[in-house]
C-alpha cells in the first residue's frame, strides 16, 4: 500500500464549494534576499505612423493593391524627390562658386575692356538705387 500515490483531500469551502487540497503541500521557499540593485530594463517603442489616409483611402472603396502601393510607393518618391534636390542644390552652389571665379578673373586680368565693364556694371547698379 505504501507504493501507492496520496490522494488529495477534498473540503468544503465556506461559501458551500468544494476544492481540492493535496495531500502533501508544496515546501514553502524563503524569499529571495535583496543583493543590491535591480536592473529594469525598459523597452521604448515608438509609436506606429499614422495611418489616417490610408484608413480613408480603404474607406473609398480603393483596392489592398492600391493600398499597399501607396504604402510602399510614398517613401520611395520623398526619397527620390530628395535626392533630386540635393542635386540641384550642389549645381546651384557649383554654378555660384563658377560664376565668382569669373569675375574675379576679369577683376584681376583689368585691362581696358576690364574695367570698362566694371565701369559699367557699377553705373547700372547706381541707377537702381
Amino acid at each position: 500500500m505504501e507504493s501507492l500515490p496520496d490522494i488529495p483531500r477534498v473540503v468544503q469551502l465556506p461559501d458551500g464549494t468544494h476544492a481540492y487540497l493535496p495531500a502533501h503541500p508544496a515546501p514553502a521557499v524563503p524569499p529571495a534576499t535583496f543583493a543590491g540593485p535591480q536592473v529594469v530594463h525598459q523597452h521604448i517603442h515608438q509609436a506606429p505612423p499614422d495611418r489616417t489616409v490610408q484608413r480613408l483611402a480603404l474607406g473609398t472603396g480603393i483596392g489592398a493593391g492600391t493600398m499597399a502601393a501607396g504604402v510602399y510607393f510614398g517613401p520611395l518618391l520623398v526619397g527620390v524627390l530628395t535626392a533630386m534636390a540635393a542635386n540641384l542644390a550642389l549645381l546651384a552652389l557649383l554654378a555660384a562658386v563658377c560664376a565668382w571665379g569669373v569675375v574675379t578673373v576679369v577683376k584681376s586680368v583689368g585691362g581696358a575692356d576690364g574695367k570698362a565693364a566694371a565701369k559699367t556694371v557699377r553705373k547700372a547698379r547706381g541707377r537702381r538705387r
